[in-house]
C-alpha cells in the first residue's frame, strides 16, 4: 500500500534541499513527537549511497535506525530511496512560487495502521517545514 503525504514549505529551493540532506539539521526537524528525537545522522547522497538516521524515545526506552539506499538522485527536484527492509520512497520538490511543495509517496509497513504511519510521517514533514521557515 502507497501512502503519500505533502507540505508546502515557505522557503527557497536551495534552503529547502539543504536543510532535507544536510546531517547536522536532520537531527532537529527528524522527530514525530516531542519525546522523541533523532542522536545521528549520515547521508551519501548520491545514487548507491547509504543514509541513516538514528531515531529514540527522549526517556531512552526505545529506538531504531533509519537507514537505506537513495536509488535516483535529481539534484532540488527528487530523491528516491528503498529502505532497509524493501519499502520504497519518492520525494518531489517542486517550486510553488517562491515556495516549495514537498511530497512523499512511501510504502506502508505492515506491523501498524497505515493511517498512524500516515500521521507519523506527516508530523515529521510538518516539522521539517517548521525547521526550514524558522531559518530563512
Amino acid at each position: 500500500m502507497q501512502i503519500g503525504i505533502e507540505t508546502i514549505v515557505r522557503s527557497g529551493i536551495d534552503l529547502v534541499w539543504n536543510k532535507w540532506n544536510n546531517p547536522d539539521d536532520i537531527k532537529q526537524w527528524n522527530a514525530a513527537s516531542d519525546d522523541w528525537h533523532t542522536t545521528s545522522s549520515t547521508v551519501d547522497l548520491r545514487e548507491g549511497g547509504k543514509f541513516s538516521s538514528r531515531m529514540e524515545a527522549k526517556d531512552g526506552s526505545m529506538g531504531f535506525d533509519f537507514s537505506g539506499t537513495y536509488t535516483k538522485v535529481i539534484e532540488k527536484q527528487r530523491i528516491e530511496y528503498t529502505i532497509d527492509d524493501g519499502r520504497k520512497v519518492v520525494v518531489i520538490f517542486s517550486p510553488v512560487g517562491n515556495d516549495v511543495k514537498v511530497e512523499v509517496t512511501f510504502e506502508a509497513e505492515d506491523q501498524n495502521d497505515p493511517e498512524f504511519q500516515r500521521e507519523g510521517w506527516q508530523r515529521i514533514l510538518n516539522n521539517f517545514a517548521s525547521y526550514v521557515e524558522s531559518r530563512k
